[in-house]
């Protein structure tokens, strides 16, 4: 489905003045994002703050830069849209969907174009970061768990968690088109031999 320009964008949802109190609304970190939708884009309130990427591209670093960049950002961010796309957050509650139906109906029939194709992109993505990077990338980006949750279950030393996603989400950037890799240039090759010794590449 092609992205539609802002002239046939659906106007922005209202949100009800009782819809977050002045109370709950200082514990979060309201932000509008668009989303792509099967009709098209609408503009939604998220919650930056139950993003651990979020958290991070804001927090600041001893250098003074944000611990990840944007390509990082985008490329979780759009792991984790794929991801919800394709209804792959495991169900906490009972589905009452299927009552009713006769046997054998349902189940491949409710697979819209839109899910299979999100959960085909998210599969590709995952095999492209590996087995090493793919299971923290679902934790982080997809099921939101925090660093430090992370490192504890996996019994990580503290702060490694984060060193290890800004490589898998640099792989994942670059599986989506965002980073090109370094590419050194044409330079002599430097050896250290003896005087009468002779190199050939």
């Amino acid at each position: 489905m092609k992205r539609q320009d802002s002239k046939t964008r659906q106007p922005a949802t209202q949100i009800p003045a009782d819809a977050v109190d002045a109370f709950r609304a200082q514990h979060l970190d309201l932000a509008t994002r668009d989303l792509m939708t099967e009709t098209g884009v609408m503009q939604v309130v998220v919650n930056d703050s139950e993003s651990p990427l979020a958290w991070l591209a804001r927090r600041k670093g001893r250098d003074g830069r944000a611990m990840i960049g944007p390509d990082q950002f985008i490329a979780g961010e759009r792991l984790r849209a794929d991801f919800t796309r394709g209804h792959m957050t495991p169900r906490v509650t009972s589905s009452w969907s299927g009552i009713g139906r006769t046997r054998g109906s349902g189940g491949g029939g409710d697979m819209t174009d839109l899910i299979v194709a999100s959960r085909q992109r998210v599969r590709l993505a995952l095999e492209a970061c590996g087995p090493e990077f793919s299971g923290l990338l679902l934790d982080v980006c997809c099921f939101l768990r925090g660093l430090e949750d992370v490192e504890r279950e996996r019994g990580w030393p503290s702060r490694s968690a984060k060193v290890v996603l800004q490589l898998a989400l640099d792989r994942l950037a670059r599986h989506y088109g965002l980073r090109s890799d370094a590419r050194g240039g044409g330079g002599a090759i430097r050896t250290w031999l003896a005087d009468d010794a002779a190199f050939t590449p």
